[in-house]
């Protein structure tokens, strides 16, 4: 049996294990989501190599008895040290390892969620600092694709109808759909109303960025502006999705 294995590995999450190990988790290419324990203490080279956001060649040993994995080696190739100059960089990435980590990686399309993360962080590591919300949205907003739970933004789920270009459809949380307002019953006084109980109110601009951006590499998406409306509706479609899917909302997502 191998005992020595070698991959493209993105770095998660670091935390102590022990007096002085720390526990490493990180998204490989090869085979989703990787757990192993880094030995040494502070002068260990592998404090600074093994640090969230790095990305690069990682060399593992796996004991088969005790079922273990121990990182031997792992060769850097993308540091990406702006993220950590900026806040707001650097809480939108957290967030993006976060839901990366708690979603097992997306569960098995392991070389899109290795794409995806590391184009994101990619794009965030010289973000301007009103972009990074935008780059989170479109992460979710892929990441949502490759869980096989992003919605049909064009079409009402019951009856089929196509939605005008200035219309509106309603997200109803409960089941995880889209419906046009007169499926829902529903017809606001107020076009820019956001919603009201398990109901999600989006408006035609959030439709048409979405639609603009979903092929876009995230690096572009400066020159993709998005209204205040529209970016509150994308938030809050957005980790509704995700908190369904996970049973749960994410801290990191109120940081960004």
């Amino acid at each position: 049996m191998e005992r020595n294995h070698t991959y493209s590995a993105l770095v998660l999450k670091v935390r102590p294990s022990g007096q002085s190990n720390r526990e490493a988790f990180f998204l490989t290419q090869e085979t989703g989501i990787l757990r192993a324990t880094v030995f040494g203490g502070p002068t260990s080279k592998f404090r600074a190599l093994v640090s969230p956001f790095h990305e690069g060649r990682l060399w593992v040993y796996h004991n088969p008895v005790r079922d273990s994995w121990k990182v031997t080696d792992f060769d850097v190739q993308s540091w990406r040290l702006g993220i950590r100059e900026q806040y707001r960089r650097a809480m939108t990435a957290g967030a993006v390892l976060e839901l990366v980590l708690e979603s097992q990686g997306s569960g098995g399309a392991w070389a899109g969620a290795w794409a995806v993360a590391n184009r994101t962080l990619d794009a965030l590591d010289h973000a301007e600092e009103g972009v990074c919300i935008r780059i989170f949205i479109h992460f979710l907003w892929n990441w949502a694709l490759l869980l096989g739970l992003r919605p049909s933004i064009n079409r009402c789920a019951s009856c089929t109808c196509e939605a005008p270009a200035d219309g509106l459809l309603l997200w109803n949380d409960s089941e995880g759909t889209l419906y046009c307002p007169s499926c829902a019953g529903f017809f606001p006084e107020e076009p820019g109303s956001l919603g009201f109980g398990e109901w999600l109110v989006l408006g035609p601009g959030l439709r048409r960025w979405l639609g603009a951006v979903e092929n876009q590499d995230p690096e572009v998406l400066g020159g993709y502006p998005l209204d205040l409306p529209s970016l509150g509706e994308a938030r809050a479609l957005l980790t509704r999705i995700m908190a369904r899917a996970l049973g749960k909302r994410l801290p990191g997502w109120d940081r960004v």
